[in-house]
Order: C-alpha cells, then sequence, then structure tokens
C-alpha cells in the first residue's frame, strides 16, 4: 500500500521546521548565539521527523533528518582533488617566520604585507564539494592528491551545512576545513567509555580522524566532532573575492564555521604578535592546536608567490613548543632504514606524552647522541608534536644512575653485519650492505612496487615480507623470476612457519589463481616509463617530481645511470644535494648489477630525447660553474667571470692551453687564474670535467635530433578535467608528457587544450570564457594516436 499524499499544511509545516533548524544549527555553529534552548530545538526536529515518517515524500537530500546514511559496503573510495590539498612548511622559530616575510618582501617588493592569520587546529583536513547549493561529496586530504570518499561520515557533523545558505550561494564551491573533536567533549566522550568498560580515545586528533574512517556513519554520529572552514579548492567563476579573508567572511555567511581566532595582520610584528597572543590562550581554547598558519591575504600574491614543491611559497605553519614528559632509557638499539640509513632508537618505560603512549622516540643519530649523552639507565625529556616521530630532547643528569657507560654506534649493520660506515660531511651513518641487506631489502621492494612507482597490484607488504624472508627475493630483479609454482611454495613454507597451514592445504589443494594474478600484474610492469623506474628505485633525494625532471632532461637511463654530479646539476629543483645522492647510488657496483639484471630480466624502459633546453646550458661556463657548486676549489672566480670563459673558449683543452695572459684577457683575476689552473691540473678534478664534457656532447648531439616527430607535443599545455572512460588521469597526464606535451593543473591564457571528460567542473567554463580548445574524450585519443610515436 502506497503512502498517502501528504497535505499542503504538513508539506508547509515541513519545509518550514526544515529551514528553521538550519537557521538555529546556523546559530549555534557559526554565529556562537543560540537562540532557542536545545529542548525545544529537539522537539522540533522530532516534529520534522515524524512528518517525514507519515508522508517518506516530504524528504529532502537536505534534511537534518538526512545526516546518518547507511553503512558503506566495502571501505572507502579514492577520490582525486581537482585542486591539490597542498601542505605547509613549518617553522618552529622566530627567525624562521622572518626568512618567510623576507623572502615574500623581496619577490613582491612590498614591505609589511597583509596576511590572513589562524589558529592550526590538530585535527583532520578535510573537502566538502557543493553542487547548486548541495553537498554532494566530502574528502579527506589523503596524500594531498587523492584522499577517501568520507561523505556519509562527514554528514553526520552538525556543523557542516548539508545545503548553503543564502540567495547567492554559487553553483559550484568546494570549501576545504578540520574536523576536530572539542577538548570538553573529547573528556566527556571518554569518561562515558570508560563508565561502559570500553577502551577510551587516545586523543582529540586520533578521535576526529578514526571517527572519519568507520564504515557504519552512525559510529561517527556518536562522536562529538567539530568543523571550522580554512580555505576554497575548486568554484564558480566569480564565486570569490580577492583576498583570503573576504572569502572566509563569505564563507561565514553561507553556512561554514570560521575559527572565531581568525585575524588579519601585516607584516613580521603583527604575526609574532598574534602568535604570541594565540600562545597566551592556547592552553584555554576550547580545542587543540599546535601552531598557527600565516597566509598572504591577497590572492594575486599568492599565485605571484607560487609554490616550491608540494608546499605554497605564500604560507607557514607556525609551530608551538611540543608536549613533553619524562621516563627512563630501558635500552638503545639502531634502526636500519630503506636507504641504509643507520637510526638510534631509545626503548623507553611507557609513558603518556600529548595523549599516545610512547615506549620508543628516536635519537637521530650518533651526533644527537653524543650532544645529549644520552646513556641506558637516564631519566630523559621526551617530546611528541603531533603526528611526529617522538624523540628524546635532553637528559635529567641529577638522576644518572651511577654506573651508566656511553653509547657507542654499532661496527656491524644488526641485519646483514655488513660495516656501518659514515661518510665524510654526512651526519647519518649507513650499513654498506645496500639492497642485499635484509631491512633495506624489504623496504627497497616494497617501495619498487607501490603504486607511484612500478605499481605492481597484489604485491602487498605481507607477501613482500615472506617473498624476503623465506629467500624468494634478495634484490628487486628477482621479481621477475617469479613464477605460479614459487609463488605457491613460498604460501605453503609461510603457513607453516606461522603454524597457519589451512585445511585445503593439509589436503593438497593449493590456490593458484593469486599467484597467477600477481605473475600477470609483475609481467605487466616490463614496459615502464623512465619516470617510474627511477623513482622505484628508491634514490636518496628523488621523489616523483624530481625522478619526472630527470626523464625529461636527460631521456634514457643509460645517461643517468653513468653521468657526474655535474650535468646532473642542470636540471631545475636539483641542488648539489640532490645531485651527490644520485650519483653516489649509480657509483655503488651493486646498485649497477641490480639495473643491469632488471634489465636482462626483460625490464623496458620508455624513454625520450634529451630536452633541447636543457643541452642549451651546456659548455665551459656551466662544467666550471657546476663543478665549484659540488666543492671545486674555484677561489676568486664568480659567475660572470666564469660566464665570460664559456664565451671566450669553446673546450676544455683550449682553456688548459691558455696562459696566465689570456686568462687575463678574459677577465679572470689573477687568483682566480691561478686556482683554475690548479683545478684543471689536478687527475681527479680534470678526469670529472673531462668525462662529463664528453657525456655533455654527447647528450647535445641527442637533443639536437629532437624533432616535432619526436615530441610532436613539444610546447603545448593540457588541461584536465571530468573523469575519463578509457584511461586515468595519470594515464593521460604520463602520454601527453611522453610526447613532449606539459600538463598544468589550471586554465589561463597559455593553455593550448582543456581535455574534458564526464562531469567536468569548472575548468572547462573557464576554457569556453578564454576561447581555449576543448577535447572531448574522443578527440584527445585521436590527437594521441595521430601524434604517437612510429
Amino acid at each position: 500500500m502506497s503512502p498517502k499524499s501528504p497535505t499542503a499544511e504538513a508539506t508547509r509545516r515541513a519545509e518550514r521546521l526544515r529551514q528553521e533548524l538550519a537557521e538555529h544549527a546556523y546559530r549555534y555553529f557559526v554565529l556562537d548565539a543560540p537562540s532557542i534552548p536545545d529542548a525545544q530545538y529537539d522537539r522540533m526536529m522530532r516534529e520534522l521527523e515524524g512528518l517525514e515518517s507519515e508522508h517518506p515524500q516530504l524528504v529532502t537530500p537536505d534534511s537534518p533528518t538526512q545526516r546518518v546514511g547507511a553503512r558503506a559496503p566495502e571501505g572507502f573510495s579514492e577520490v582525486r582533488h581537482e585542486v591539490p590539498m597542498l601542505s605547509l612548511g613549518n617553522a618552529f622559530t622566530r627567525e624562521e617566520v622572518a626568512d618567510f616575510v623576507r623572502r615574500i618582501e623581496k619577490r613582491l617588493e612590498v614591505s609589511d604585507p597583509e596576511f590572513a592569520v589562524e589558529p592550526k587546529l590538530d585535527g583532520l583536513a578535510v573537502s566538502l564539494r557543493y553542487e547548486e547549493g548541495l553537498l554532494v561529496r566530502g574528502a579527506t586530504r589523503g596524500d594531498g592528491a587523492v584522499g577517501e570518499d568520507v561523505t556519509a561520515n562527514l554528514r553526520t557533523i552538525a556543523a557542516i551545512p548539508l545545503r548553503l545558505r543564502g540567495e547567492d550561494a554559487p553553483a559550484l564551491l568546494e570549501v576545504r576545513g578540520e574536523v576536530y573533536m572539542p577538548r570538553e567533549a573529547f573528556e566527556a566522550f571518554n569518561a562515558a567509555a570508560r563508565e561502559r568498560g570500553e577502551k577510551p580515545l587516545a586523543n582529540p586528533r586520533n578521535g576526529a580522524a578514526g571517527s572519519l574512517r568507520q564504515l557504519d556513519p552512525k559510529v561517527t554520529a556518536r562522536r562529538p566532532l567539530g568543523f571550522f572552514a580554512y580555505g576554497t579548492g575548486v568554484a564558480a567563476e566569480g564565486a570569490l573575492t580577492d583576498r583570503h579573508s573576504t572569502t572566509m567572511t563569505g564563507l561565514r555567511d553561507w553556512g561554514f564555521p570560521v575559527c572565531p581566532e581568525s585575524d588579519c595582520v601585516r607584516g613580521l610584528q603583527g604575526l609574532l604578535e598574534y602568535f604570541d597572543r594565540v600562545g597566551e590562550r592556547r592552553d584555554a581554547l576550547p580545542y587543540e592546536i599546535d601552531g598557527v598558519v600565516y597566509k598572504l591575504d591577497r590572492y594575486g600574491q599568492q599565485q605571484e608567490m607560487g609554490f616550491v614543491s608540494r608546499a605554497p611559497r605564500w604560507a607557514l605553519a607556525h609551530k608551538y613548543p611540543a608536549h613533553e614528559e619524562t621516563t627512563v632509557v630501558q635500552g638503545i638499539e639502531v634502526q636500519i632504514g630503506r636507504t641504509g640509513a643507520v637510526t638510534p632508537v631509545a626503548r623507553l618505560a611507557p609513558v603518556p606524552v600529548a595523549g599516545v603512549t610512547v615506549t620508543n622516540a628516536t635519537l637521530h643519530n650518533a651526533d644527537q647522541v653524543e650532544r645529549l649523552d644520552v646513556r641506558v639507565g637516564d631519566t630523559v625529556v621526551v617530546r611528541r608534536a603531533g603526528d611526529v616521530i617522538p624523540e628524546v630532547v635532553g637528559v635529567v643528569m641529577e638522576r644518572r644512575p651511577p654506573r651508566a657507560v656511553p653509547w657507542r654506534m654499532p661496527a656491524q649493520c644488526p641485519v646483514c653485519g655488513a660495516e656501518v660506515v659514515r661518510e665524510p660531511g654526512e651526519v647519518v651513518a649507513r650499513c654498506s650492505g645496500g639492497l642485499f641487506c635484509a631491512a633495506q631489502r624489504m623496504e627497497a621492494v616494497r617501495h619498487f612496487a607501490s603504486r607511484r612507482a612500478m605499481d605492481i597490484e597484489g604485491l602487498g607488504e605481507r607477501i613482500v615480507a615472506d617473498l624476503v624472508d623465506l629467500g624468494y627475493v634478495e634484490t628487486v630483479a628477482d621479481l621477475y623470476t617469479l613464477d605460479v609454482a614459487a609463488l605457491q611454495e613460498m604460501r605453503r613454507r609461510a603457513h607453516e612457519r606461522d603454524g597457519t597451514v589451512p585445511e585445503t592445504l593439509k589436503s593438497g589443494k593449493v590456490a593458484s589463481k593469486w599467484a597467477e594474478n600477481l605473475v600477470a600484474a609483475i609481467d605487466a610492469t616490463r614496459k615502464v616509463r623512465l619516470e617510474r623506474l627511477l623513482y622505484a628505485l628508491g634514490i636518496l633525494q628523488i621523489g616523483e617530481e624530481t625522478a619526472k625532471a630527470l626523464a625529461r632532461a636527460f631521456g634514457d637511463l643509460e645517461t643517468i645511470r653513468r653521468i657526474d654530479a655535474m650535468l646532473l646539476l642542470a636540471v631545475p629543483d636539483v641542488g648539489p644535494k640532490v645531485a651527490d645522492s644520485i650519483a653516489r647510488f649509480f657509483a655503488q657496483p651493486h646498485n649497477q648489477d641490480v639495473i643491469d639484471v632488471l634489465l636482462a630480466r626483460g625490464i623496458v624502459v620508455d624513454g625520450n630525447d634529451p630536452d633541447p633546453a636543457l643541452a642549451a646550458q651546456f659548455g665551459v661556463a656551466f662544467l666550471l660553474s657546476a663543478a665549484k657548486r659540488l666543492g671545486a676549489p674555484l677561489d676568486g672566480a664568480g659567475e660572470t667571470s666564469l660566464q665570460r670563459l664559456g664565451d671566450g673558449f669553446d673546450s676544455l683543452d683550449a682553456l688548459a692551453a691558455a696562459g696566465p695572459e689570456a686568462l687575463a684577457a678574459a677577465g679572470l683575476s689573477a687568483v682566480a687564474g691561478s686556482s683554475l689552473s690548479g683545478l684543471l691540473a689536478d687527475a681527479t678534478w680534470s678526469a670529472r670535467l673531462r668525462a662529463s664534457e664528453a657525456a655533455m656532447r654527447a647528450i647535445a648531439a641527442r637533443a639536437g635530433r629532437a624533432t616535432p616527430e619526436t615530441a610532436p607535443l613539444r610546447g603545448r599545455t593540457f588541461v584536465l578535467t571530468g573523469t575519463l572512460a578509457q584511461m586515468t588521469r595519470d594515464q593521460a597526464r604520463e602520454r601527453i608528457e611522453a610526447l613532449g606535451g606539459k600538463v598544468a593543473g589550471s586554465v589561463s591564457k597559455k593553455t593550448d587544450h582543456v581535455v574534458a571528460g564526464e562531469s567536468a567542473g569548472s575548468k572547462l567554463d573557464r576554457a569556453r570564457e578564454l576561447g581555449v580548445d576543448v577535447l572531448d574524450e574522443a578527440a584527445f585519443l585521436r590527437l594521441l594516436a595521430d601524434h604517437a610515436h612510429g
């Protein structure tokens, strides 16, 4: 029997109740000025629930009765942020803040710039997407590029509006903010949990993060969560003002709570005064904070400052001193990291620090242990700040036991027995076992197989651990020798080792589908883009962006694995430290051996021709400047002098043959000339320079072959928006970059093409407004096919 239709009066009453409940929620959560008692609010809610129960036709998506939805069937799906949710750089001293302001003033040529300032809440960052005024999706920050869809859980938070307020609310708006657990509510929740005999939450931040990852929204709804908006992502054209502060005022008008401690200040003095003012009230605030955030207020200035790596140059988090406690050191051991770094770790008598029971704390390196003079038996001060690994920051000397002895770095790796070495000038000691050390091997294989690296589906941590522990994989190259029989044998041995042999295995039945799938997944990675392989090798200092930059610049693996650090300095954003790290990795014979075996076992690396812009930098001046940056003794020779040398001499041989008069004629001082002559006579430096000169010329020759046919999309900029049916965004980006094109994150007059998939957003509108060429998926695929390498 179908439900009866609601009367006109019931329809009007339900609409009126929804409006009044939304208004009262706004006054309570946003204005902090409730106009009715809680009991009256509850009576209105029950009346609306009754009307909707009697007449289901009256239920709307933005009704306050619909905050709690159904349980998620299988975890959370991924959400790729259209505008990345960037992390912030941290400052711990006033000097670092002064440097931040100084960089801005120098770049923008302004004094005392205006900043929007706000507390840095210790919660969980999320994004909320509204379309036509309705909340349609909520996601966690994740890694900044990809988060998790937690819409159902975010809808349960009463402080988050289900519908935007006001007739001027934009058709598209993405709001970024922090979900947190108020201190008082956290304490009350834990008190009630203890009374019920349940495990209490560790701290407010973990409580907030854990609440949003509950598969059942009803569990989240029972958690006392709050929300403050702190920024925006994508938005409809004209929705935002030209300042962060006025945009936040707009968000408040549209129904979002904004932290009441937010403010605007000018210059360094204003920032530091705000830091002190909030710091004095920190313990009295109703929510946990671990610092304050400074942002340039004007969006135009933000754009001019730009970004470095994954962080904006126009914003900074200024951290307060961390929470500290004292405990006793029960032992000092070392851990071996993926890169071989040997890190001393203090084993501690358990102590609660900032809501978490701490039993281990890092001592960073041997210098830190010596500086602090930490010994077994000492009473130490332990600090924990946010998610940072707890660390020992001091020793209570008056409590030192009489026979405590100084700690020394072990001479051998505790995992593989190889020598522990520390290079001159290096702070970190390393196990020399390289990829053969089991500790490094396990992490190296895990990283090699990870999604952003070789992306071997099905090769999870447990399987990696068993492959290494049982001797099936000694280096990453051994993955390409695995077959179904070996994997089945490994699974059987792992069960026997763990005492978990299943009945099916006892009866002789051995499952093979998982092994077949894994072998197929490994085989699928035999052809790989150069940047993915470079990242997968786990080279210290090499992230995804640096790997891409190296691949674009040099084009092939053979060049990168053979050249000197000097030539690596030609790549944008690669400095001496990164260049040295890359060169050291390839200087190790066992690393080269692993690469040789990978190639011998069928790995085909898909590269490209070198970038002509890279080769254009090459010459005598570049070589000498790069050598000087890497520590070559070139006293008295500045960049201008070196450039003049490059203009006057076309080779190192010509430079070596030049006498003092010729060098002086080129503008080099006597001191610089003598220094240069000594450098060219030094056997080590001369060999490095001449090898680099030969490699430089070979690279330049290859770059000279780069034609529109080998890089047909060179010079063209693409922007991707919406969902493509036949490939992911990452795959589309790789296809474009493989043909020499560039992928940007936003549409401008410099954009050549916008690729619009399903549910394309504001970028499509912007493209049409600017007259930028728009390609649907079919046209995009045709363009790729037309320009594909033969």
